[in-house]
């Protein structure tokens, strides 16, 4: 059973991410809302495809949570890191059921130069 906190889960899960830690924190109806996919991709297999591989094309010595604002069962988490050369600048939006899974996961990015850059490199990843 997941612990009470998911967002610290979370964190850990970002320093070293592996499919099954992944899988461990996901309910198997999540939904993942992308900033570049017109419609919610549901389901655990859809929300690990796309958070796999953000965490590929996001992921790495320069990225980093810069803010953190906390519900019951919500989170929203402010990042930065640089893809390309472009400074990437998101939130991840992170809801979680009474069990402390994974039921939604959202992702807006900004600016547009950094959404340029980074949907390419997630779009390689997605089709690799």
């Amino acid at each position: 059973m997941p612990t009470a906190d998911p967002i610290a889960r979370w964190h850990d899960y970002m320093h070293a991410p592996t499919p099954e830690g992944l899988s461990a924190m996901l309910h198997e109806d999540c939904v993942f809302q992308s900033p570049a996919v017109h419609t919610p991709q549901k389901g655990k297999a859809l929300t690990m495809k796309y958070l796999l591989a953000a965490a590929q094309a996001l992921g790495g010595p320069a990225f980093r949570y810069v803010g953190e604002w906390r519900a019951d069962r919500g989170a929203v988490l402010e990042f930065e890191c640089e893809v390309d050369g472009k400074f990437v600048n998101g939130v991840d939006i992170i809801a979680w059921d009474d069990d402390g899974l994974i039921t939604g996961f959202k992702v807006m990015i900004r600016p547009i130069k950094a959404f340029d850059a980074v949907v390419p490199r997630m779009a390689a990843i997605l089709a690799g």
